[in-house]
């Protein structure tokens, strides 16, 4: 039996749930007809054999035992019993049953090795002897009796009547063993016969599950397909049964389904053109903006007290609108996949030292990173992913910021951990979506959105991921919140731009 025809009738199978049932009513079916079978053969060859031998013994009786003299003597009786034993074509042994005198009974038999009294039931021996009242009913005082006994594993038939009239009592012992072969022979024709039928129904249901399961397999592989992004998956329909119904309607499904995505996508495009065409158009204006703003900020302590505080909101709203517009335009490009790594080999500890020199954070934040630890990334995504990580924990856990770098199982390990409040565990699974607020209450603050989303998109990039957790402290409480961003010090097989002496260019890694 083959690997795959046991794969396909594994205990959860459909295929094998069929086979079962097939059998099992097959099985029913053959094991109620071959007992019933075997019941009316048995019932119709004990009966054949009893009644011939039992009329073929009351004869007997009527022809041989009724001209025995009332007093028969013992020899008398055995000479009529072997003459009722020859005569008869039943095979059967005899015994008579008569009194020399008044309760002093005699035996004849015709084998007495054979047959004896002892091999009669007692219960027969009762009946045989009992008279029975003569009424127009019962025209006969003494009856025919038999039944059926066993000895040394042998079933026998053993019958008596008495004379009417007076005269000896007479018994009958023949053998059942051929009838007992015969019995046993059909029983295990007819077990042959209900293996080989519970076999065919087996087979059978293959066949039927075949048929039946084909078109729900093509069912499954299409459903499979349309989950894998194949929208175009369509089934072939034949026939009219509720398979090609049911065919039928997957290929509306499959045809409405493709209908919505390509209207979704289309429209998705559309936003995304739209956000990108605004980012890039805010751009130019911004850029002017920007100059004048800083502009007056360099003039701000010659200005009216007045107005002062107007030019510095004036000054920070158009910077955190500018970050806005990059943000936008950054998250446009991983949308619309045009995102690529400059790499770069770079020592993670000076990096790191960088970012943070140049936002002013020393005093702010505990490096521990080792130098030498060289890791070809993209620095200026990397510079991103942190400004990002230790801002986010320097605005909502406060300072002292731990950040730590190890390396494990090739990979690089950056942890950025704060001392704050930590993150509520409602919030934990929303930290990296786009634009989402942790406090319905307070929807505008200084940032966008977007930052810890573009964090997580540049290590993805990389081939990375970044996750966010809450430290515990040994009395059980939270004791701030914990980012590890996860980078492959391989960067082999991701998709990078590169920059050469002759210029610029793009590569892909295979």
């Amino acid at each position: 039996m083959s690997k795959g025809f046991l794969a396909r009738l594994r205990l959860s199978s459909l295929r094998l749930r069929l086979v079962v049932v097939f059998a099992l009513v097959a099985l029913t079916a053959a094991v109620s007809a071959s007992g019933i079978a075997y019941w009316l053969n048995r019932e119709a060859v004990l009966t054949r054999t009893q009644d011939g031998a039992l009329n073929d013994f009351r004869q007997e009786m009527q022809n041989r035992a009724a001209t025995l003299p009332l007093r028969p003597t013992e020899e008398d009786l055995r000479r009529t019993a072997e003459q009722m034993a020859a005569g008869s074509a039943a095979n059967y042994q005899v015994l008579l049953l008569g009194e020399r005198a008044a309760g002093k009974p005699i035996v004849g038999a015709s084998d007495p090795d054979d047959f004896t009294l002892a091999d009669v039931p007692r219960s027969l021996r009762e009946a045989v002897d009992t008279r029975r009242p003569v009424t127009d009913a019962n025209p006969y005082p003494y009856h025919l009796f038999w039944q059926r006994t066993e000895r040394n594993g042998t079933p026998y038939l053993v019958g008596g009547t008495r004379i009417d009239g007076g005269g000896p009592a007479g018994y009958m012992f023949k053998s059942l063993a051929a009838e007992k072969a015969d019995l046993n022979s059909l029983a295990w024709s007819l077990g042959i016969a209900t293996a080989l039928a519970v076999a065919g129904s087996v087979l059978l249901a293959q066949v039927a599950a075949t048929t039946v399961l084909r078109p729900v397999h093509r069912l499954g592989e299409a459903a499979k397909q349309l989950g894998e992004g194949k929208l175009d998956t369509r089934l072939r329909v034949t026939g009219a049964d509720e398979l090609a119904d049911l065919t039928r309607t997957f290929n509306s499904a499959a045809e409405s389904l493709q209908k919505k995505v390509a209207d979704m996508s289309a429209r998705e495009e559309s936003s995304r053109r739209f956000v990108a065409d605004m980012s890039h158009e805010l751009r130019t204006p911004l850029t002017a903006l920007t100059a004048v703003t800083e502009v007056l900020e360099d003039e701000q302590d010659a200005l009216d007290p007045m107005i002062a505080p107007a030019v510095a909101l004036v000054v920070s709203e158009t910077r955190r609108l500018n970050d806005l517009v990059e943000n936008l335009m950054e998250v446009t490009r991983f949308d619309a996949g045009t995102a690529r790594l400059v790499v770069d080999e770079v020592d993670i500890a000076d990096q790191i030292t960088a970012c943070i020199d140049a936002r002013a954070w020393l005093d702010a934040v505990d490096l521990d990173a080792e130098r030498g630890i060289m890791v070809p990334l993209d620095p200026r995504r990397l510079d991103v992913i942190l400004a990002n990580l230790i801002g986010n924990a320097l605005k909502h856990g406060g300072s002292p910021v731990r950040v730590s770098v190890r390396t494990e199982r090739e990979e690089l390990v950056i942890a950025v951990r704060d001392h704050g409040p930590g993150i509520p565990e409602d919030v934990l699974p929303h930290v990296f979506d786009r634009f989402y607020k942790a406090s319905a209450s307070r929807p505008r603050s200084d940032g966008s959105g977007l930052g810890l989303s573009i964090a997580m998109e540049n290590a993805l990039i990389h081939g990375g991921s970044i996750t966010a957790s809450n430290s515990v402290g040994e009395d059980g409480a939270v004791d701030g919140a914990v980012f590890v961003l996860r980078l492959p010090l391989d960067a082999s097989g991701i998709t990078r731009e590169v920059r050469t002496r002759s210029g610029r260019g793009e590569v892909e890694d295979e």
